[in-house]
């Protein structure tokens, strides 16, 4: 039985996007105008009222768990006629199926496999292998990312013009030859393949092209802002018979071009597709009116835009706030205070903490542990587990305990040094039969010769670091912190990660920069390490609610009541990478950037910077945010801090563990005091 109060439901705008169903629809949905319901309530429109059979409708989302919402929400409206919706799906499961089809058209059968990661990688490095490319230099990651960047503009590697700027593409491209070769040969195709192959198959086959642009009477097209080349292309050659094709998104919230999302997809629709009805969802949902305000006023600084102006229903609420710290910890410590000041009226599953930098994240989490604050990392890994921090730590913790096996196994063959399983399993099994630590057994087996050529080599000089490491330190040569830098230099780790071509090093330097900032926070490396030990053990898998910490980017399409944004600083946010790269692009993408993270605010918001911060392995002195500048006054509530004068800021204390009245400090830092009494 259909329900046939869905259109009751609806606004004036959402109602007209559901009813306008013939030629192509640009609808502009800004952050919390209801696009999941406008989509759903167009499938269901376009079934009730028989403009299309279910398997006539292509409906393509970026997510399976929109797309399974997609399908749970038309399946509520029409109960058993939404049985058959089989195109509904991802970009990469609709075209799987169509592959499959037309496998042939691809020189694959019907049963292909479709790669993971781990397999391309594999396959990359046999490659490498063979062509005597060097892996440390040019990492199997980064030649995946070029290649799949090739295949979201559409090149097989026939197609590919090198780029004379690039010096690695030279090398990347017979690499992609042999690559799509043994795909092929192994009867497989990578998540790029699916779309590219479909999109081949359609140029070059107007048979199959007809078959399917006639049947699908209608195509939905949900986040449009973040297609790509390929993806837009593949769309467009199915619109060839009918061209009942509506797209939904927000040109304010494409912040994914450094994973191929081209913009201009959405600000050109209406060029491409000729008679486009373009309408605006600008009612809002989600925020209130002052946090909408800030959010329009800031974006309207951008060029590249379509336009529209967001309101809501709710009342105008708080300000929002614009604190300036001293440093990042007074921010974290400020943050915290915060937060439980309003734990009454935000609850933490509510409250998030939104960073432009993942390397941000480990004062809050110091912080939080301190004071015993629960806390989650979402879509990212808590600080001080992180793979490159467990590297840095394992080293000085070898270096501060010679009989640390679980340290020693980590590190000794990373970076590489000729001393794989083979050699760690003898040493294993010498230390077992002598009863002694894995050091102790590697000297020894070095002095009865026990060890390969190959591996006496690597192994001999990892020792040799160890004992020059250890002098250092004891002979008071360097503290704690100068000796990880000495051993980030003298192992090879730093260059390892410096020289690698891979796009996730930039973050793992940053990481490890962040790190060494830490330790400057402890008098000895034994105090450092207990910190390390006691924040790594901490049970954050509490019950119960636990504050959310994550990137802007990663925030996209979330909502909480109380959102923190914290490091609005000039080469940090907007990231001076950004625009180095893509100039007046990338300063447009950062404010976007910046209007998703507030928008995914429901009630208040609070923006913050520092005036010194430790950044890029230096303390430097911050700049607010040029984006700050953009927020419209009358909206905003400064702290008192913006307002001193240059000497009285050098009186100002932001820091709550400083002061001597127990009334005044935070709810955490005397949770805290009696806690270590």
């Amino acid at each position: 039985m259909v329900n046939s109060e869905y259109l009751n439901n609806l606004n004036k705008a959402q109602k007209d996007a559901v009813l306008h169903t013939e030629g192509p629809l640009l609808i502009v949905a800004g952050a919390g105008s209801g696009k999941t319901k406008v989509l759903t309530s167009r499938i269901a429109n376009l079934i009730k009222e028989k403009k299309a059979f279910p398997n006539q409708i292509l409906s393509v989302t970026f997510t399976n768990k929109a797309a399974k919402e997609m399908q749970l929400r038309v399946s509520k409206t029409l109960g058993s006629s939404a049985v058959g919706l089989p195109w509904l799906g991802t970009f990469h499961s609709i075209c799987a199926k169509l592959l499959r089809k037309h496998a042939s058209a691809a020189n694959l059968n019907s049963n292909f496999t479709i790669t993971d990661t781990d397999d391309q990688i594999r396959l990359i490095k046999n490659i490498c292998k063979a062509e005597n490319v060097d892996v440390k230099q040019l990492a199997p990651r980064y030649i995946l990312a070029i290649i799949d960047r090739w295949k979201n503009r559409g090149y097989y590697p026939t197609d590919v013009i090198i780029n004379q700027k690039d010096i690695y593409e030279k090398t990347i491209l017979p690499i992609y030859k042999l690559y799509q070769q043994k795909l092929i040969e192994l009867n497989a195709c990578d998540f790029g393949d699916l779309i590219l192959h479909c999109v081949k198959i359609l140029e070059k086959n107007n048979d199959i092209r007809e078959i399917y642009s006639e049947n699908f009477k209608y195509i939905l097209v949900d986040e449009y802002q973040d297609t790509n080349f390929i993806q837009s292309r593949w769309l467009n050659l199915l619109t060839n018979k009918n061209k009942n094709i509506c797209c939904v998104g927000d040109d304010d919230q494409s912040i994914y071009s450094w994973r191929g999302a081209e913009i201009k997809n959405f600000l050109e629709f209406d060029q491409v597709y000729k008679n486009t009805k373009i309408i605006r969802l600008e009612q809002n949902y989600r925020s209130t009116q002052n946090i909408l305000s800030v959010a329009s006023n800031l974006i309207s600084n951008n060029q590249n835009r379509v336009g529209k102006n967001l309101k809501t229903t709710m009342e105008d609420g708080d300000l929002i706030k614009l604190n300036c710290f001293k440093n990042g910890k007074d921010e974290a410590i400020g943050v915290s205070d915060e937060i439980e000041k309003n734990k009454k009226n935000y609850s933490f599953n509510n409250t998030a903490i939104l960073v432009r930098a993942i390397f941000q994240t480990r004062e809050f989490e110091e912080r939080f542990l301190k004071i015993g604050l629960p806390y989650r990392i979402i879509g990212g890994t808590k600080f001080y587990e992180r793979a490159e921090i467990k590297d840095c730590v394992a080293y000085l913790r070898l270096v501060y305990q010679t009989k640390d096996d679980l340290a020693f196994e980590r590190i000794i063959n990373n970076p590489k040094r000729s001393l794989g399983e083979t050699t760690l399993k003898s040493i294993h099994e010498f230390a077992k039969k002598n009863s002694l630590n894995l050091e102790l057994s590697s000297k020894k087996m070095l002095e009865q010769n026990l060890i390969k050529p190959k591996a006496k080599i690597g192994l001999t000089l990892f020792l040799d670091l160890m004992m020059k490491w250890r002098n250092d330190l004891n002979s008071k040569k360097c503290n704690h912190v100068k000796l990880l830098q000495l051993i980030l230099d003298e192992s090879g780790y730093s260059s390892m990660l410096k020289n690698k071509k891979d796009l996730e090093n930039e973050n793992r330097l940053e990481n490890i920069k962040e790190l060494l900032n830490a330790m400057k926070e402890f008098d000895t490396l034994e105090s450092f390490l207990e910190h390390v030990s006691l924040a790594t053990s901490v049970d954050q898998e509490w019950d119960g609610e636990k504050i959310n910490m994550m990137t802007m980017h990663a925030s996209k399409g979330l909502e909480f009541d109380l959102i923190f944004l914290p490091g609005w600083e000039e080469g940090l946010f907007p990231h001076q990478k950004s625009i180095e790269e893509k100039g007046q692009n990338g300063l447009e993408e950062e404010r976007r950037l910046a209007y998703v993270g507030i928008t995914r605010a429901k009630k208040k918001a609070i923006i913050s910077f520092s005036m010194n911060r430790f950044y890029q392995g230096d303390w430097i002195d911050s700049m607010a945010s040029r984006f700050i500048d953009e927020l419209p006054e009358k909206y905003i509530e400064k702290n008192t801090f913006l307002d001193e004068t240059k000497d009285e800021i050098e009186d100002f204390e932001f820091n709550q563990d400083l002061d001597d009245d127990d009334n005044i400090r935070s709810p955490g830092w005397i949770r805290y005091q009696k806690r270590i009494k």
